[in-house]
């Protein structure tokens, strides 16, 4: 078998090398065939090549004609050169303004940026002040909000609350302006008119329920109004400004102060007035005044003409220290509109000059292709006769170098013709194998089937041997129960015989039965079923009489208790004959089933084999008899050509 398989194996490798063979000759055909179609392409493009160079020759002579005699152009590129000098030296001129006007821009942007960095510091005090404000008084800083919010609903002037719009000059000097100024009045709201106030008060604290104080400018302003002294006068007691001199406010808001708290008239002193301030006290039309550290109040009476006064500590400033002058503000924000206008301006400017460039460069560009042209126009001839002579070179190459198309052909065909010569002696080689294959398969494929049937038969006696070493081994344990049946029953026998030597009072050791009672038992009948009979009809004659022997009865109920006996073992070997035939038929299935299995995959097997080689095979197992274990092996094996049908049986 292995034989075989090894000269399979070696056959089925012969036939692929020469169905590879085969495959590389049919590429070669076909390597060949497109050698051939290149080459006839290639002559083809050659040819349409040739063509086109000859029109386009054709085309460039009519375009020679007709360009006939030039003129000389070289006045016209004079010109456009002088033209375009001039442009560069406008152009340069314009960049050098654009760079002027970027530097000028430069230093405007810088300068708004200083003022702005300046601003937002003037407006992050404020905002400082702000805050203090909302913290001090909530309602006062919605109102503020509101205001800014709705200043266009007034006309006159409105100012914020006095702490916000007073600037002291000095922070040092704070302290005396917020002792001077209730706080009431500091967060209060200036009016320029009464009416306008009203409404304020209507809208804030009627209508928003916000607790604000509001004042309004004296008609007249106070703003100026002179001091009784001048400082000068004062100035040897230690006194060096009033009041007012301190800080800046608006006119409205200066003139309430002015008009309401004299601050015109208040003058602010040193430690030297402290130390002078008995004689300052003397002096006449001072009311209140300011050391440094202490606020003095004088008071004349009426009556007797004596002055009192009072002092107090200056407290530090909470809400005046940082200082912003809203003059300058005012004017820093001037500053920046100023310099975005010019920045604005430069960039109009900037804007026309780069516009006016893209006009010249356009001009430039203008000028440019007209010299190009004209430059072309120059050169065009030659170009023409150049590219003439170039095109009929190249002409002259193509048509010499042409393929001969038919020798090709020839060639191609020879080819061909030699590629299936050894194509045919490649063919025959690979049908000789296959034959040989086919031969060698089915020769296995017999071996195969023999060597099932023998492993089905060698299977089959392996199991009878089995089941009839089973079948042994369950006849000798029934021999066994009846041995012991037996020697049971012999017992009872002898038993009994005991017991009827007794009853017939006869000795231990004597064996022969007397006259007498052997011519009793000669009257019974003989069989088992007579004696039942007997017995019956004995039984019903003693149930006739009025008393019975006690022994018949236990005659009688002996023989009962034996005919169960006997009825119980009947069925005991009736159940074992069926347990016997149960047995035969489960180990029949057990090796029945799997040989049934084998050999539908042999013939699964068997099939396949056979298809590879364009064949068809089949192999069933078939039973003559189901009751008689006999089986048999069937194989068919048909060739497509020959349409011939191969049976074997393997019983």
């Amino acid at each position: 078998m292995k034989d075989k398989t090894a000269r399979i194996r070696e056959a089925s490798q012969k036939c692929k090398q020469k169905r590879d063979h085969l495959d590389s000759k049919h590429r070669e055909i076909e390597d060949i065939k497109q050698a051939f179609s290149l080459k006839q392409t290639e002559e083809a493009d050659r040819q349409k090549r040739i063509s086109n160079t000859r029109r386009m020759i054709d085309d460039l002579r009519a375009e020679l004609a007709n360009l006939g005699d030039i003129s000389d152009v070289t006045p016209r590129i004079d010109v456009v050169n002088t033209e375009q000098r001039r442009i560069q030296e406008e152009k340069a001129k314009m960049e050098g303004e654009k760079a002027d006007l970027r530097r000028e821009k430069d230093n405007l942007n810088g300068e708004c940026r200083l003022l702005k960095n300046r601003l937002r510091s003037l407006n992050d005090m404020m905002k400082i002040k702000e805050e203090k404000l909302r913290v001090r008084s909530r309602d006062t800083y919605a109102a503020v909000q509101w205001l800014r919010q709705n200043k266009h609903l007034f006309s006159g002037n409105v100012y914020e609350p006095m702490m916000l719009v007073i600037s002291v000059r000095n922070p040092n000097h704070a302290k005396y302006v917020e002792n001077h100024i209730p706080f009431n009045d500091l967060r209060a709201f200036v009016f320029q008119k009464r009416e306008d106030m009203e409404k304020f008060m209507t809208e804030v604290r009627d209508s928003q329920n916000l607790r604000v104080n509001s004042v309004f400018a004296p008609v007249e302003s106070c703003a100026t109004r002179p001091p009784s002294r001048p400082i000068e006068s004062l100035k040897r007691f230690g006194f060096f400004a009033y009041l007012r001199e301190l800080f800046d406010a608006p006119e409205e808001v200066m003139s309430y102060l002015c008009n309401q708290y004299k601050v015109h008239d208040v003058p602010v002193g040193t430690d030297q007035t402290k130390a002078m301030i008995k004689t300052v006290i003397d002096e006449p039309y001072l009311k209140v005044l300011y050391t440094a550290e202490e606020k003095y109040s004088l008071k004349k009476s009426f009556y007797s003409g004596k002055t009192s006064t009072s002092n107090s500590a200056v407290r530090p400033s909470q809400y005046l220290t940082m200082a912003v002058d809203a003059e300058d503000k005012r004017q820093l924000e001037e500053q920046i509109s100023t310099a975005e206008k010019s920045m604005q301006a430069i960039d109009a400017q900037m804007i026309a000059t780069q516009e006016s460039a893209a006009k010249l460069d356009r001009r430039d560009n203008e000028l440019r292709a007209q010299k190009k042209a004209l430059s072309e126009l120059k050169g065009k001839k030659r170009q023409l006769e150049q590219k003439i002579s170039t095109k009929q070179d190249s002409l002259r190459q193509m048509e010499q170098g042409g393929i001969d198309l038919q020798k090709a052909e020839e060639e191609t065909k020879a080819q061909i013709s030699a590629v299936n010569s050894q194509k045919l002696a490649i063919v025959a080689e690979f049908m000789a194998h296959m034959k040989l294959r086919a031969t060698l398969s089915m020769e296995k494929v017999y071996m195969a089937l023999e060597t099932v049937g023998m492993t089905a038969e060698k299977t089959k006696l392996e199991t009878d041997c089995r089941d009839g070493s089973a079948e042994l081994r369950v006849l000798e344990q029934a021999c066994a129960m009846l041995e012991q049946r037996k020697a049971r029953l012999l017992e009872k026998c002898k038993g009994l015989l005991r017991r009827a030597r007794e009853i017939c009072n006869m000795d231990p050791g004597e064996s022969v039965v007397p006259p007498d009672l052997h011519t009793a038992f000669s009257q019974l009948p003989d069989t088992l079923d007579e004696i039942d009979a007997m017995l019956n009809e004995e039984r019903s004659r003693a149930e006739c009489f009025t008393g019975l022997s006690e022994n018949v009865v236990d005659e009688y109920n002996r023989r009962e208790q034996e005919i169960k006996n006997l009825e119980k073992e009947l069925d005991d070997k009736s159940n074992a004959l069926d347990t016997y035939r149960q047995n035969i038929s489960e180990a029949k299935e057990r090796w029945l089933n799997p040989l049934k299995q084998l050999v539908e995959q042999i013939n699964d097997k068997f099939s396949d084999f056979f298809r590879s080689m364009q064949c068809a095979g089949e192999v069933d197992l078939h039973s003559e008899n189901e009751r008689v274990v006999r089986q048999t092996v069937v194989s068919q094996a048909a060739m497509k050509e020959a349409k011939e049908i191969h049976r074997e049986r393997k019983h």
